[in-house]
C-alpha cells in the first residue's frame, strides 16, 4: 500500500520527531548557481533547534570545492555536521582500486564537460584524447546545458564495443547547471548498461552512501532521520531503501511535472511517485523553515 503523501508548506510544522536532517544540495539548498536563501534560513532554524544536519550530494565535486562554494555565497558552514559528496568519494575509491576500481587501468577518456572537479587530483590516472587509447571512460557532467543523448551515442556505441568501463560521479538522469535542468550522468550510464556496457556509478541511491554519512553520529535513529531532497529517483529512492522518513521539494529537477505552485500538487507527486517507486512522506515546494 503506498504511503500517503502530506502537503506541508514550512519544514518546522514536522520536524518536532526528527533529530537528523540528510539535505541534498543541488535542487535544495541551491538552484543553479546560485543557494536560496530561504533554504539556508531553514538550516539555520534547525541548527538552532538542536537537529544534526548532514550534507549528502551526487555532486562529482570534492567535498572542499562545496565547502567553498558555500562559504562564498555566506552560507554557515557549522550548521551542517557532515557534508558527504559522490565526487570524495568516488575519488577515494580510485585512489583505493579495490572492488570495481582494482581494474578499471589509469587512461581515461573524459566524456561530456572538461571541467576538472579534482576526482583524480593527486592521484596516477591521466586523461587521454581518445577512446582508442583509453581503459575507461569518466563523466562529471554533460558539457552544456542543451546536450543530448544522442549526441554522445557513437562514443557509447564505441566504448562498449572495446568493453571499456563507464564511470561517473551520481546516478542522477537529469540535474541542475548553469541555473537549468539539464541531462545528467546517470542518463548515460543507463544508455551505456543498454548498450552492454559495464558502469560503475557512486552516489544516491545507494544504501551504502547515506549510511557513511551517517554512521559516525552518536545515537543515529533511522526513526529519528529525515531526507530532503528534489530527485525521486535518488534522494526519496535513498531514504525508502534506507527506512527513513523524507521530504520531496518539488522545485526541484521534477519542476516541469510538478510546477511552481507554493503548495505543492500532491495528486501530481503521487503520479511521479509511482513512476519512479519511490515515495516520500513530505511534499514542500522549497526548503523554508
Amino acid at each position: 500500500m503506498m504511503k500517503m503523501i502530506k502537503p506541508v508548506v514550512n519544514i518546522s510544522k514536522v520536524m518536532e520527531p526528527y533529530n537528523t536532517v540528510i539535505v541534498g544540495f543541488r535542487g535544495v539548498v541551491t538552484e543553479g548557481n546560485n543557494v536560496k536563501q530561504e533554504a539556508v534560513s531553514a538550516l539555520v532554524n534547525m541548527k538552532k533547534a538542536g537537529k544534526r544536519i548532514v550534507l549528502v550530494s551526487n555532486s562529482p565535486l570534492r567535498v572542499e570545492q562545496i565547502a567553498r562554494f558555500l562559504h562564498a555565497n555566506k552560507v554557515p558552514l557549522a550548521v551542517f555536521d557532515a557534508i558527504v559528496s559522490a565526487g570524495e568519494i568516488l575519488h577515494y575509491r580510485f585512489k583505493s582500486r579495490k572492488g570495481d576500481f582494482a581494474a578499471v587501468g589509469n587512461a581515461y577518456f573524459q566524456m561530456g564537460s572538461r571541467k576538472d572537479t579534482g576526482i583524480f587530483c593527486g592521484l596516477d590516472y591521466f586523461r587521454v584524447d581518445s577512446l582508442a587509447k583509453a581503459d575507461f571512460i569518466y563523466m562529471s557532467e554533460v558539457a552544456k546545458t542543451d546536450d543530448l543523448l544522442e549526441n554522445y551515442l557513437p562514443q557509447l556505441e564505441h566504448a562498449a564495443s572495446l568493453g571499456m568501463p563507464f564511470v561517473c560521479a551520481g546516478n542522477d538522469t537529469s540535474s541542475y547547471m548553469d541555473g537549468q535542468i539539464c541531462l545528467s550522468t546517470g542518463a548515460f550510464a543507463e544508455q551505456y548498461a543498454v548498450l552492454g556496457g559495464k558502469i560503475i556509478t557512486v552516489g544516491k541511491p545507494d544504501v551504502e552512501i547515506l549510511s557513511y554519512a551517517t554512521e559516525e553520529l552518536p545515537d543515529f535513529d533511522k526513526e529519528k532521520t529525515l531526507l530532503i531532497g528534489d530527485n525521486l529517483a535518488t534522494d526519496i529512492k535513498g531514504a525508502n531503501l534506507l527506512g527513513i522518513s523524507s521530504a520531496l521539494v518539488s522545485k526541484g529537477v521534477h519542476v516541469n511535472f510538478l510546477g511552481e505552485g507554493y503548495i505543492p500538487d500532491v495528486a501530481k507527486t503521487r503520479e511521479l511517485a509511482t513512476n519512479f517507486d519511490a515515495y516520500p512522506d513530505f511534499i514542500i515546494s522549497n526548503l523554508r523553515w
